[in-house]
């Protein structure tokens, strides 16, 4: 079954993505079932935002006045995916506010056109020190527009 057939609304293609980054499976990413878990796509979301963020330089981990919170994210499965495959994260910016942002991510299989999995992240940023939302600074609006 294509990942078309597989839900009511489309996966996105490869096209759809503004950026991508390669992640290497791990022996550990596999559950008993033979294929990686599900709980590991997750973390491959997080991974390819937040390292376009620190490749674009605008997100310091360590230092940085405003941090991204998670408070929504979901993932849907199209094909399965198994150590010892290399895996491409695209991300784009599904919709820019004032202070957060929704992150969709394609996971696909190395060289594929079609995603084994999709699904989004959204993020409020806030003050690193009141965890309060404050509004974008400039420079990460750059950044975002460019992942639109």
């Amino acid at each position: 079954m294509s990942a078309k057939e597989n839900s009511r609304t489309p996966s996105k293609p490869r096209s759809a993505y503004k950026a991508f980054r390669a992640i290497p499976t791990r022996w550990a990413d596999n559950d008993a079932y033979g294929h990686v878990n599900n709980v590991v796509y997750y973390a491959w979301f997080d991974t390819a935002v937040n390292a376009e963020l620190v490749d674009r330089g605008v997100l310091d981990i360590e230092e940085g006045a405003v941090i991204g919170l998670v408070v929504e994210t979901q993932c849907r499965y199209f094909a399965p995916l198994a150590f010892p495959q290399t895996v491409e994260a695209g991300v784009r910016v599904a919709k820019l506010g004032t202070s957060s942002v929704r992150y969709e991510v394609g996971i696909f299989a190395q060289g594929n056109d079609e995603p084994a999995a999709e699904g989004h992240f959204i993020h409020v940023y806030v003050d690193r020190e009141t965890r309060r939302p404050v509004p974008l600074p400039d420079d990460w609006r750059v950044v975002l527009e460019e992942l639109a």
